[in-house]
């Protein structure tokens, strides 16, 4: 199972949130399969991204096309940090 994580900081996470929310059928079409946003604790505009996908070519597909580059400026996003991951183990305690 691929999974990517995104780190990234966005200008106004409502105005972010409502642009990543209209992205959901184009996600979706391009292989992501689920989803988990994050925030970090002290900062409400720091955002992590957390997908599952078909693959990881599919997502590095989907997040390094020049639509992608487009609606992350449109959505206020500064400098994301991609980090694409291949699952080893899954478990619940």
């Amino acid at each position: 199972m691929a999974h990517v994580l995104i780190i990234h900081e966005v200008e106004d996470y409502k105005a972010w949130k409502a642009i990543f929310d209209d992205a959901a059928f184009i996600r979706k079409q391009a292989g992501e399969l689920s989803y988990q946003v994050l925030k970090f604790d002290n900062n409400t505009n720091k955002i992590v991204h957390f997908s599952k996908w078909t693959s990881i070519a599919d997502a590095k597909a989907f997040f390094e096309s020049d639509k992608l580059v487009d609606i992350r400026k449109q959505a206020g996003v500064k400098a994301p940090e991609f980090v694409y991951l291949e699952l080893l183990e899954e478990g619940v305690l």
